[in-house]
């Protein structure tokens, strides 16, 4: 507990430099991309490091299924899985950062931690 102290303490004299950091990577997380399918290629969908869906394509195969459901199914499915591989992307590229600093890995730092969708 109190190497944890003594490491906020020293980040503390860092802090301009942080916020620094903690604006390009900002940038870079919105430079993220990360695809997720579903139905063998059916859907596919793409989104960036902020959270934002760039793209959703359905195939003429998927189109042609007549089935609501089974689309919804789908779609919903290959935008968890982009979102499960860009938060897995955010989340690396945050741990360089902080290892940068010195920050030990599970040290949950307010605005250090990639986005959840509860944020």
């Amino acid at each position: 507990m109190f190497k944890e102290l003594g490491q906020i303490a020293g980040l503390m004299r860092h802090l301009p430099k942080i916020r620094e950091e903690m604006e390009r990577l900002q940038q870079r997380l919105g430079q993220l991309v990360a695809e997720g399918d579903a139905g063998a290629g059916m859907v596919k969908v793409r989104v960036n490091g902020r959270m934002e869906v760039l793209a959703c394509q359905l195939s003429d195969d998927a189109l042609r299924i007549g089935d609501r459901e089974m689309l919804e199914d789908m779609i919903r499915a290959a935008t968890n899985q982009a979102l499960d591989r860009v938060r897995q992307q955010s989340a690396e590229e945050t741990g360089k950062m902080a290892a940068g600093f010195g920050i030990p890995p599970g040290l949950n730092l307010p605005g250090l931690t990639p986005p959840t969708p509860d944020a």
